[in-house]
């Protein structure tokens, strides 16, 4: 079967991504060509009036790559890289995301070109307003969920779910997840994702004969996804030996206390682990080649590349972060024998409680703590069954089979509904 879809640039990498697990999988032609076109592209402009008294236009996107299982789900990021091209392949991995964790969404995601960091706490507000009511047909709780992203909060989910409400004219808490709790909410959400990430690493070396209690781990990232990470699995009893962020990195081979290098990052006004006294400094290449047991890239995409990946020594990568592993290093590692957890697997505990926070709001019933975790733990522990029962059926490595689970569930449910003409 030929290569189809948009070639080059992230979306190209999650096209090869596909394109290998629908080639085991056999799947036909017809499907194949629905299932590597993006639904919906939205590009809008987004002026506001700044602070000095000018106006700025930013461009925000949002994507829905495919509406077969249910509405888009996928966060908002704010972030100076942003492009069509990015939020295209991030709603495609949220479609195969929320299908493999068996849930009824379908894959979306938005995002705004622009530098937070230098926008006001009121210019944020206002583009956060501005962009909701340039996208404000196409999303809704039964068309297109947000969630937090890169940069994005609980605030600036407020702020989406308030504008929305304003425009139909009633409080409407089941447009956004990742808000507050006092806004409907669920507990356990800003947790949930480094939760997901410590669930499957621990299945993950049980499957490998090893116990995350004795694991030594090495995190990249420190921000929701690799600080909660790094918290939960310490709790397990693993040594977390180094975290580099984007400034820096700390190593230290007896262990890094955790809860105080949370603490050192929050209340450094760059939020950064560099300069943390609880260890030596690390730099790119020297985390990369770190001996360790579990290797967690929690940062952005296309971190672990044919430029690194020969570095690496772990025997297990968990993909905290999305698409951090370049299709060609991902080979590389597989052929090397190194087991690794795909982005779609190992961080879809976020959108799995996004799913529960849903639910609740459209219940107006909300659940402990505790269910909440039990639930999550229940889906992830699943969503890794059936990933490593096809891994091991096709002996495929882990992306394809996780792919493979999800292209079956999507493709399957649009035999079903048929072609709309």
């Amino acid at each position: 079967m030929a290569v189809l879809g948009i070639e080059g640039g992230i979306f190209g990498s999650a096209l090869e991504e596909f394109n290998r697990a629908a080639t085991v999988l056999g799947l036909e032609r017809g499907i194949w060509n629905i299932l590597s076109h993006p639904k919906r592209q939205i590009t809008v402009s987004c002026p506001v009036l700044m602070d000095s008294g000018e106006i700025q236009v930013f461009t925000g996107y949002r994507v829905q790559y495919n509406l077969a299982l249910g509405p888009a789900k996928g966060g908002i990021r704010y972030h100076p890289g942003v492009t069509l091209d990015e939020v295209t392949a991030l709603a495609a991995w949220m479609t195969w995301k929320c299908a493999l964790a068996n849930i009824p969404f379908g894959g979306g995601k938005g995002g705004v070109t622009c530098d937070p960091t230098r926008l006001s706490r009121r210019e944020l507000e206002a583009l956060t307003r501005r962009y909701v009511a340039e996208i404000i047909d196409a999303i809704g709780p039964e068309k297109d969920i947000p969630a937090p992203d890169v940069n994005t909060n609980e605030q600036v989910m407020a702020w989406v779910m308030d504008t929305y409400s304003m425009h139909v004219g009633h409080t409407t808490t089941g447009i956004v997840t990742g808000k507050p709790l006092e806004l409907g909410g669920s507990l356990g959400r800003r947790e949930a994702t480094g939760r997901g990430v410590m669930i499957v690493t621990r299945e993950a070396l049980k499957h490998l004969g090893r116990d995350l209690a004795h694991a030594t781990v090495a995190v990249q990232g420190f921000g929701n996804v690799g600080s909660i990470s790094a918290e939960l699995i310490a709790r397990e009893g693993a040594t977390i030996v180094a975290v580099v962020d984007w400034k820096g990195g700390v190593h230290n081979a007896a262990g890094l206390d955790i809860p105080k290098l949370v603490e050192y990052v929050r209340v450094n006004p760059e939020h950064t682990v560099a300069g943390f006294p609880g260890g030596d400094p690390i730099t790119n290449d020297e985390f990369w080649a770190l001996d360790v047991d579990v290797l967690i890239p929690a940062a952005l995409e296309n971190q672990i590349t044919v430029d690194n990946v020969g570095l690496i020594r772990a025997r297990l990568v968990v993909e905290g972060a999305n698409g951090p592993t370049t299709p060609d290093a991902n080979k590389l590692l597989h052929d090397r024998n190194v087991l690794v957890i795909p982005d779609i697997l190992a961080n879809g505990g976020g959108v799995t409680v996004s799913y529960f926070e849903w639910v609740q709001d459209r219940h107006g019933y909300f659940w402990s703590e505790r269910e909440v975790n039990e639930r999550l733990e229940a889906k992830m522990c699943e969503a890794f069954e059936a990933t490593l029962r096809t891994a091991l059926q096709y002996r495929v490595d882990m992306r394809t089979a996780a792919y493979m689970v999800a292209i079956n569930r999507v493709a399957t449910v649009t035999r079903m509904r048929g072609m709309y003409a």
